[in-house]
């Protein structure tokens, strides 16, 4: 009976690794594309302007902390590669992002040219997820951990 109620209620038990594999990657994608933005489109320039205007303290480093952040640890989730240090600085950026950004005021994107909070509170919740159960078996991480050593060559 337990077996029965366990397919019931947790059919994908096996889909642990596939989903911190496609949530990792979808994630450094998006944080790939911010951090672009920040860097290529805006500047790191533009950038510091937009978030001083934010009243983001210490802007200037601020906009170089969020652009590489975003642009370097996105391309690290996407490998799988210090995904927990990663995802502690990502959850970071986006809490300063609702704050800032006045998101958390305008409540969820309803109109055009507003900003709400469920970008950041994406971004925010797949990276506290990869902080609590790592990148999963097919990452580099996983690769780092469990090498298997190679055996010694004598001469």
């Amino acid at each position: 009976m337990s077996t029965v109620l366990r397919q019931m209620f947790w059919p994908l038990a096996g889909g642990r690794e596939i989903a911190l594999l496609v949530g990792r990657v979808l994630l450094g994608v998006v944080l790939m594309a911010h951090g672009y933005e920040k860097y290529v489109q805006w500047g790191i320039g533009g950038t510091t302007a937009r978030f001083t205007q934010l009243g983001v303290p210490m802007p200037a480093p601020s906009a170089l902390y969020a652009a590489t952040v975003e642009l370097l640890g996105g391309g690290l989730l996407i490998l799988g590669a210090a995904t927990t240090l990663i995802s502690a600085l990502v959850v970071l950026d986006m809490i300063g992002a609702a704050i800032f950004s006045r998101a958390v005021i305008n409540g969820i994107r309803l109109l055009p040219g507003q900003q709400g909070w469920e970008l950041n509170g994406t971004i925010l919740a797949m990276a506290a997820a990869l902080l609590v159960f790592g990148a999963g078996r097919y990452s580099v991480d996983h690769l780092m951990r469990h090498r298997v050593a190679e055996p010694a060559t004598s001469r």
